[in-house]
């Protein structure tokens, strides 16, 4: 628990935008042995897709 906390403090710190259970998620699948660097770039991809989607169908104010 502390790990996560410490963790998700800094994931504030650097601005990523992941909530707590994505921050436990994440660290959950490096501990599991998942490359760190390839959960990185498929974060940044799907924010990617995210941004992508959302600009074809744009929420009406």
């Amino acid at each position: 628990r502390e790990a996560l906390d410490l963790a998700f403090h800094m994931s504030n710190i650097l601005d990523t935008g992941l909530d707590r259970h994505t921050v436990s998620i994440l660290i959950a699948l490096c501990d599991l042995g998942v490359n760190p660097e390839a959960l990185a770039a498929i974060v940044k991809e799907l924010r990617k897709e995210r941004l992508s989607v959302s600009s074809l169908h744009p929420t009406p104010p």
